[in-house]
């Protein structure tokens, strides 16, 4: 999301208000959403990394994710410990940082080495006529000595939909390659976009709708989509809204609700990625005086 700072500040305390009022979900999935085994606190985010909005977990560097701030940052991509240390910043070339809102591994569209995929898909006012993926291959080393590594070059992947410009803040990759795209749903249902591995190789893409998420709209706040991952075994999409995560299984044909996770109002939160098929990692943006955190969830839906 891209607004004024204080619009920002604003809607920060009018979602975390919201969301302690309202501690449970009224509209929930068709499956059930039930609280969280475990929510540990592991790390936290401190300038620059200020406003985290994507992501995503590292396996070729274990113990290592990707995040990049939301708005008024350049195009850069940080590295950082699962304490918060960060570790290095690369800045991304050939690419322009309008609303970065999520980020995910998975393999190149050409090859299967690691990949990054960042979504300049924000558009909260939907006027955007196209968006942005930017794809570039992940480092081989995190050393910040080599000038080289501190540079990476992008392929710029230019997106339309043809049901006209849609507010997107989760992007996740499939064990496949296929790169997925969910709506925020904030007046309307969640709706995925689907592009397949071979269609990512050219320079343009547009999109049409895959599908609607069974997702029913919470009447408080409103499920509103930050963010999404699929696991590593590639069978399960989780999609990420303000105050809940949910589980589907996925599979080439779509994706059924099996339950999901209450998290409540305890943070601005906006990124989620797998750490193994059953533990998942959270970041939160900086609110209210208070750094980032990053978090670690045990849920089974």
């Amino acid at each position: 999301m891209r607004t004024d700072p204080l619009v920002r500040a604003r809607l920060r305390m009018i979602s975390v208000l919201l969301c302690g009022v309202v501690w449970f979900p009224s509209a929930p999935l068709a499956a059930q959403v039930s609280r969280p085994e475990s929510v540990e606190t592991i790390g936290v985010l401190r300038t620059p990394i200020s406003e985290s909005s994507g992501v995503a977990v590292s396996r070729q560097h274990p113990g290592i994710l990707w995040t990049h701030n939301d708005s008024g940052d350049g195009p850069f991509l940080y590295a950082v410990a699962m304490d918060g240390t960060l570790l290095a910043r690369f800045e991304v070339r050939n690419a322009a940082a309008v609303d970065w809102e999520d980020v995910a591994l998975g393999p190149c569209p050409r090859s299967d080495d690691p990949c990054l995929y960042v979504g300049d898909t924000g558009d909260n006012l939907q006027h955007r006529k196209s968006v942005h993926i930017y794809v570039v291959p992940e480092p081989r080393t995190l050393s910040t000595e080599a000038p080289r590594d501190r540079v990476l070059e992008a392929r710029d992947i230019r997106l339309r939909y043809e049901d006209g410009p849609q507010d997107v803040e989760a992007l996740a990759i499939t064990a496949q390659g296929d790169l997925l795209l969910a709506t925020k749903g904030r007046a309307g249902p969640i709706t995925l976009y689907r592009a397949m591995r071979d269609e990512l190789e050219g320079g343009s893409l547009r999109l049409a709708p895959w599908l609607t998420l069974d997702a029913a709209h919470q009447r408080a706040l409103g499920r509103q989509v930050t963010g999404a991952a699929v696991s590593p075994d590639g069978n399960q999409l989780v999609i990420r809204t303000y105050a809940e995560i949910l589980f589907f299984v996925l599979d080439r044909n779509g994706a059924r609700p099996i339950g999901g996770c209450w998290l409540g109002g305890w943070e601005q939160g906006e990124a989620v990625d797998f750490l193994d098929d059953s533990t998942l990692v959270l970041t939160s943006e900086s609110a209210f005086g208070r750094d980032g955190r990053i978090s670690k969830v045990r849920c089974t839906p």
